[in-house]
């Protein structure tokens, strides 16, 4: 066993009992197992008593503002009844399509509280791409941020056409013209329509259940056009109660800054959740920026943040500071942290808390690092029947099935892919497309009639319930009759000073089986690259058949919002350097050097006159 994941009996025996056995603590988990779909309840519930009991206490700190928790809820219920005098009901949607500040959580909020689902619009999405998300929710009203007005301009007149008398133009009183810009021709001004709304909570929230829908959240699109996943109240409040109650142990004098997009997930169902739940302080940041990252956590007093592991990689690459350490931040909530730099992260910032999660927007359960250990996803709420680690077929891209047609579970230490059961303690909210939401469960996996998730992940198990992340089904490659983890090439290429950003992934070589390693790198501050040193570091740290044989060098043009890259778009251009505008390098397998790949050069390589 590995000592240093520090899984030992009493390390573990004590963690669990100084953490759970805590009276709040085991309420709270409580809690969170036992609610039902069927529960006459609803998140915005904590809303209204945080406005009633909580009163003047800051709600959200953004910039120079600082709204309280009854003045919140007095904005949100002005809205929720413009809403409702628009005609929407339970179950109706409205694409919410505003950058990070407070009016995004209003424009949600109030959905909420009619039981209107949020769909939350990506902010970076334009023409086609946006066209098909709104499309896939169908809303009744469209509420639009200024800042978003030309994304929207940039649907097709014969779409557009569709969303007459449905858009709704929110100012930003935050910048110097935002709130004197003129209103778009075909909008109505929403805070001029909401003015003189009743401000009373509407009636319609005592009427919600666990069950019912509450957001549409968009998947990143990178294998493809996004889909829309359902989350429900029940998800939230779960996600309030367990990650933000019991792991984070917030309360309302924390204050939880935000700096990744609402239409995430971990900002809209972990920071928001947590938040209303516990009482304490949101604290918004209008966009990610690691130089600015902890100035902004400074000035709000930050006792506590949202990540995702790029975000944290993106800090740990920023030139060290005599205040590293000179912040309130002391847990940290988030997922995908890299093994290989968590350590570096705790220490040179001093964060003494790093709660790492595994879960997806559509998936019906989660883990969490609810016990502090080190260089782990967690240990999930449920129990070892609710989820498992099968065998998967890397070279065939497909799960193992015994000859009677059942899957194998994994043994600890071992690496497959992670499945979770649905039943109706789980349940499994899909897709808006039915079809899509499908091709995610597998049926029949250990017995007749059982339904599980396919979460489509390679996890290792750990002990005491635990796993480790390894890789996405579909990055893990097999070359030269061995698997090859992108997430452990990547690790390798981070200590790379060139670099500002590494993404591996596995590209079809005529002529050979598998899939050929390849790099693409960003350039450092996007000065020239000095590639000396590079194939001794990958030599160093990996064996050669994880060695990438191509770089491609080129910009962060493919990044998502949440700094993912469209990988399926890379694996499609490869290496062909004649229609690439990038500069393309090629590594031999005895070769100190990546040398520019040519025409001829991939000619020689292509016609398998060159070993791989």
């Amino acid at each position: 066993m590995n000592q240093e994941q520090n899984f030992t009996s009493a390390r573990f025996a004590y963690r669990l009992v100084t953490k759970l056995l805590r009276p709040s603590a085991i309420s709270n988990l409580k809690l969170t197992l036992s609610s039902r779909v069927s529960d006459q309840r609803s998140i915005c519930d904590y809303l209204d008593s945080n406005a009633e009991m909580l009163g003047d206490k800051s709600a959200i700190r953004f910039e120079d503002q600082d709204i309280s928790w009854a003045e919140l809820n007095l904005r949100v219920n002005r809205l929720a009844h413009y809403f409702k005098s628009r005609g929407l009901v339970k179950g109706d949607a409205v694409a919410v399509n505003i950058e990070n500040r407070p009016e995004v959580i209003m424009a949600v909020l109030a959905c909420l509280k009619l039981g209107v689902i949020a769909g939350m619009v990506n902010t970076r999405q334009t023409e086609d791409v946006l066209a098909h998300s709104l499309k896939l929710i169908n809303p009744k009203l469209l509420v639009v941020g200024v800042e978003q007005v030309e994304n929207m301009a940039s649907l097709d007149a014969s779409i557009a056409k569709n969303f007459a008398d449905k858009l709704l133009f929110v100012a930003d009183p935050s910048l110097k013209n935002g709130s004197k810009k003129k209103l778009p021709a075909g909008y109505t001004d929403l805070d001029k329509a909401m003015a003189d709304q009743p401000t009373h909570n509407p009636s319609e929230t005592r009427d919600l259940l666990l069950g019912d829908a509450c957001y549409y959240i968009f998947t990143s699109g990178t294998t493809g056009l996004p889909k829309a996943s359902v989350t429900t109240h029940l998800k939230v409040f779960r996600s309030g109660s367990h990650m933000g109650l019991t792991v984070m142990s917030l309360k309302s004098d924390d204050v939880f800054y935000c700096a990744l997009p609402f239409y995430h997930s971990n900002a809209l169902t972990l920071a928001l959740s947590g938040t209303l739940m516990s009482g304490a302080t949101l604290a918004i940041g209008r966009k990610f920026s690691a130089s600015a990252f902890w100035d902004e956590c400074r000035r709000y007093g930050a006792t506590a943040f949202c990540y995702i592991g790029e975000l944290l990689r993106y800090l740990l690459t920023q030139p060290e500071q005599a205040n590293d350490r000179d912040h309130k931040v002391v847990k940290i909530l988030g997922n995908g942290l890299r093994p290989d730099i968590w350590m570096a992260f705790k220490n040179r910032f001093g964060v003494d808390r790093i709660h790492e999660f595994y879960g997806a927007s559509e998936g019906n359960s989660a883990f969490v690092n609810i016990f502090n250990f080190d260089k782990t996803c967690g240990w999930s709420p449920g129990n070892n029947k609710t989820w498992a680690v099968v065998e998967y077929d890397i070279a065939e891209d497909e799960v193992v099935r015994t000859p009677d047609g059942t899957m194998n579970k994994l043994a600890l230490g071992e690496t497959g892919l992670l499945i979770m059961k649905v039943n109706e303690q789980y349940p499994f909210d899909g897709y808006t497309d039915q079809q899509e939401s499908e091709k995610k469960l597998f049926r029949n996996v250990f017995e007749d009639g059982d339904c599980w998730f396919n979460s489509g992940d390679l996890v290792m198990r750990q002990p005491f319930g635990h796993i480790q992340f390894a890789d996405r089904i579909g990055d893990t490659f097999r070359w030269q009759g061995e698997n090859v983890a992108t997430t452990e090439v990547e690790g390798a290429v981070a200590d790379w000073a060139e670099a500002e950003d590494a993404v591996v992934y596995g590209v079809s070589v005529p002529g050979r089986d598998g899939r050929c390693g390849m790099l693409y790198v960003t350039p450092r501050g996007g000065s020239a690259m000095q590639l000396d040193g590079l194939p001794e570091l990958l030599r160093s740290r990996l064996p050669n058949y994880a060695v990438p044989r191509f770089l491609r060098v080129g910009q962060a043009t493919s990044l998502t919002g949440t700094f993912k890259y469209q990988k399926s778009q890379l694996k499609k251009e490869a290496y062909d350097c004649g229609s690439l505008k990038d500069d393309i390098f090629f590594l031999a397998p005895a070769a100190d050097a990546f040398v520019k790949l040519t025409p001829d050069l991939q000619k020689q390589i292509d016609d398998g006159d060159i070993r791989l």
